[in-house]
């Protein structure tokens, strides 16, 4: 169990704190993992920037991810997506829609700079947690293909099966919990209050003030 965000976001630096002074890029999954990866880069002496993707969610179960978008369309799609209702006019039409979010966010977040480029870099990219891992693999797809040194996934909780699917996108995994019984990240929280645009903008524009 963690107090809160900025918990965990300790105790995930600790967890890494080989790679410190080795100038990692620490790349956050918007919004919740946004304070977190600061935390992150600040206590390895990293880089820290955001890596956009958004989940595809299941008609009528919004809260359910049946895959993930990733910012250059590439399309990650759930084992159980068909079970979920979920048609392939659909799939394409709410992978539109999160893509036109993941467009308005990169305009917010990074107006005036590209992303941080992580080829040749030891990448870790951080999530406040994993439920079916969707997004997370698509963060992992994308930065792949622009070539890092090492790959790294690193979240406080995840289930064990999630664990397995993207232990074969990342060249290592740092999960601080893996409980068997899991129903939400948000359970393994005191407190998980919701992470706003504003505040995200705000860590990334003072982020970029001290670069």
């Amino acid at each position: 169990m963690f107090g809160n965000r900025n918990d965990a976001a300790m105790k995930l630096a600790a967890a890494l704190s080989q790679y410190r002074g080795q100038n990692p890029l620490i790349l956050a999954i918007p919004r919740g993992a946004v304070p977190m990866a600061k935390i992150v880069a600040d206590e390895l002496g990293g880089s820290f920037d955001v890596v956009l993707v958004r989940k595809l969610r299941a008609p009528y179960q919004p809260e359910l991810a049946i895959g993930s978008v990733d910012e250059s369309g590439w399309v990650y799609i759930s084992p159980h997506a068909g079970s979920s209702g979920a048609s392939k006019d659909y799939i394409e039409s709410e992978k539109n829609t999160q893509l036109e979010t993941i467009r308005k966010r990169r305009s917010q977040y990074t107006p005036i700079r590209p992303p941080i480029d992580p080829a040749g870099r030891i990448v870790i990219v951080i999530d406040d947690g994993l439920a079916t891992g969707a997004t997370m693999i698509s963060a992992l797809h994308s930065l792949r293909a622009r070539n890092p040194a090492k790959l790294i996934c690193a979240v406080p909780v995840a289930p064990p099966d999630t664990l397995k699917k993207v232990q074969s996108m990342a060249d290592e995994v740092v999960c601080l919990l893996s409980p068997d019984y899991f129903m939400a990240v948000g359970q393994f929280y005191m407190d998980f209050a919701q992470v706003e645009d504003d505040e995200v903008i705000e860590i990334l524009r003072h982020s970029a003030a001290k670069a």
